[in-house]
């Protein structure tokens, strides 16, 4: 295997890592938000704690896998991305940190106050990580601001932020997986959970193919970059090694110079209104299949725009990573690919098996008899 097949691989892994999480803990996000939205009382409530309370921690562990193959694989891309995104990804981190908190002491006390804001920890924990995806998105696609100098030592410059269309990616993003979670929901619980939660589902739909094609259409005035120069992919590359210029049709170039790509952001555009039409006619698994596929395309769509850029720069253009001059040598992208060749399918079949043990749907009654074993 070549070393540019490698660099393919490893972008291709990165993403589906990318999308583990957001398809799957995704869910769990979602489901936390909608808490207070869809339920009426504390039985309601842990009802809708426990629909995923089997799995969300077993769906973090795509994030954690994604961070760790970014350090492995493209490790510049890693220094510059969480060096400019330090406070947001600590933010982010909080978030995540709620939900475990939340989870184990919610239920340790009867309380009506002290299980109120350990419902509000989850709310935030749900919440926080979703907006903090949502800007961090919009940011690698307006570019950041860093430039590396002749010593590849990383310098940093202000923001230059389109908040128009920060605002409606963030939007998106929040709509996308709160229709994620509420689709979830009306097919894996019962009550008055499932018909509220099904009412969200038909809501959000439309909303988020409506920001969806918003965030398309803002994404026309972000310039985009090209390559200036054909580049020797078979060689360890540093990016001081490429030319990079404005590219006449921004962002959309890939698209227009393939046009079978365009049925990436069509399924993002269209799915959504399927899940809400699936919620509809109450067919929750399809509306979750549609939700879970909406997720994949809009994420798809951002990385075939954006490739082979992987970090663009507003600060130099220059210094904008690709996944040619940002990676790891070949043996170490060899060595890692091995591992994953190993993990991955040991944390797929370990997914697998966790959803088709909790399968089946979960109602008052389950919560009753079995209310000290669960969340």
């Amino acid at each position: 295997m070549d070393y540019t097949t490698l660099k393919l691989i490893w972008w291709a892994l990165l993403l589906l890592l990318l999308l583990g999480f957001v398809v799957l803990d995704g869910v769990d996000l979602g489901v936390a938000m909608l808490l207070p939205l869809v339920s009426k009382d504390d039985e309601d409530r842990r009802l809708v704690i426990n629909s995923v309370g089997p799995v969300w921690e077993g769906n973090q562990v795509w994030l954690i896998a994604a961070a760790g193959a970014l350090f492995a694989a493209w490790p510049l891309v890693y220094a510059a991305a969480f060096s400019v995104l330090y406070v947001p990804m600590v933010v982010l981190l909080l978030g995540l940190f709620l939900r475990p908190v939340g989870f184990d002491y919610r239920s340790k006390l009867a309380d009506p106050v002290w299980r109120r804001w350990w419902d509000r920890a989850l709310v935030t924990g749900g919440l926080l990580p979703t907006l903090i995806l949502g800007a961090a998105l919009a940011l690698v696609m307006q570019g950041l601001p860093f430039r590396f100098d002749n010593a590849l030592r990383l310098h940093y410059g202000p923001f230059v932020l389109h908040a128009g269309f920060i605002a409606a990616v963030m939007g998106c993003v929040l709509l996308t997986l709160l229709l994620h979670g509420a689709s979830f929901l009306q097919g894996k619980v019962t009550g008055v959970p499932a018909r509220r939660a099904r009412g969200a589902a038909i809501l959000l739909g439309p909303l988020s193919s409506l920001l969806y094609l918003l965030c398309g259409w803002l994404l026309l005035g972000i310039p985009g970059y090209a390559l200036g120069t054909a580049l020797d992919t078979h060689m360890v590359l540093t990016p001081a090694d490429k030319l990079v210029v404005p590219a006449p049709d921004g962002w959309l170039a890939n698209y227009l110079s393939h046009p079978l790509l365009w049925l990436v952001p069509l399924g993002g555009l269209l799915l959504p209104l399927v899940s809400s039409l699936a919620a509809w006619f109450i067919r929750p698994r399809l509306g979750v299949l549609a939700s879970a596929f909406s997720c994949v395309a809009m994420l798809g769509s951002v990385a075939i725009a954006l490739f082979p850029f992987v970090l663009p720069s507003s600060l130099d253009p220059a210094s904008s990573l690709t996944l040619w001059d940002g990676t790891s040598s070949y043996r170490t992208l060899a060595i890692m690919l091995g591992v994953s060749m190993i993990l991955l399918p040991v944390n797929l079949g370990y997914t697998v098996w966790v959803y088709r043990v909790v399968r089946g749907r979960l109602d008052r009654d389950h919560i009753r008899r079995h209310g000290h074993q669960l969340y």
